[in-house]
């Protein structure tokens, strides 16, 4: 009995699992072998797609030295970073009001809110351009930090306000009658309650504004203002020439940070998606 239990396991669990992370991890591997290869063996006739002739790092050295990489680094994080805690700000207010506050048409907000993220990017940069263009932001992290929580605040609110609700009132109500303010007991009860469903709504928001490509483009595509997508798009893929071993190699350093993130962060991620999908 044993032993036909210990196989049914294996064949109803582990093979399957083994199988999709294999399915799973294999682009990151693809990515690696390309990215440490020299480019004419890449696309010669010897490439083999699961190991290394001759390791090379000269891809890496290549961005390093006749790219600005660095730049498009920066500027990635930087207008991520700012938007994600902008996004983050208005988000924990909006959620948090839904979620505890009785108003006509609440409900309505809530669900409003939410379609709101539905609206596709490329119906809103075009007027989203013309306000740009106003202000003379052009080229400039403003650009970006103010455009990219048009995306952001929408579902970070809707999961928060999911979140908040799993918090019992009678909590907070207790707080309010030994003299806690509004704002008080949510700063310093609800939000450490909350704090798996910030993470979640934080990590989103962190990952959307770091692989956006659309706004960039548009707004901030020039000299040493691009991003990581849109300087990999415009200074690596040259008319019919593509550098397979520098854009694998953009992409290994691009996605170092959110899985940085990730992996410090996933139980809370996990929790606060599930929380908020269920009462939401």
């Amino acid at each position: 009995m044993v032993g036909s239990w210990t196989w049914s396991r294996r064949l109803t669990f582990y093979i399957p699992l083994a199988l999709f992370l294999i399915f799973l991890l294999f682009p990151f591997y693809w990515m690696t072998i390309v990215s440490l290869r020299p480019t004419t063996e890449t696309v010669s006739g010897r490439f083999n797609p699961f190991w290394i002739h001759t390791l090379t790092l000269e891809n890496y050295q290549f961005l390093f030295t006749d790219t600005t990489f660095p730049e498009w680094f920066k500027n990635t994080l930087i207008v991520a970073t700012a938007s994600t805690a902008v996004s983050l700000f208005c988000s924990v207010l909006a959620g948090y009001a839904l979620a505890r506050l009785r108003f006509p048409g609440s409900n309505f907000l809530g669900v409003g809110i939410f379609l709101a993220y539905l609206v596709p990017p490329t119906l809103l940069f075009l007027p989203l351009a013309q306000v740009i263009a106003r202000y003379d932001l052009f080229n400039t992290y403003w650009a970006l930090i103010f455009t990219y929580p048009t995306q952001l605040i929408p579902f970070a609110s809707w999961l928060l306000m999911g979140y908040f609700r799993t918090i019992p009132k009678e909590i907070e109500e207790s707080a309010l009658i030994d003299g806690s303010s509004r704002l008080g007991s949510l700063i310093k009860i609800i939000l450490p309650l909350a704090l798996p469903g910030v993470l979640s709504a934080g990590i989103f928001s962190f990952t959307l504004s770091w692989n956006e490509f659309l706004y960039a483009l548009v707004f901030m595509s020039s000299g040493p203002m691009k991003t990581i997508p849109v300087g990999a798009v415009t200074e690596l893929i040259r008319s019919d020439v593509l550098g397979w071993g520098a854009l694998m190699a953009v992409g290994i350093l691009g996605s170092v940070p959110v899985a940085f993130i990730y992996s410090f962060f996933v139980d809370q991620y996990v929790s606060g998606l599930t929380a908020g999908a269920v009462k939401g």
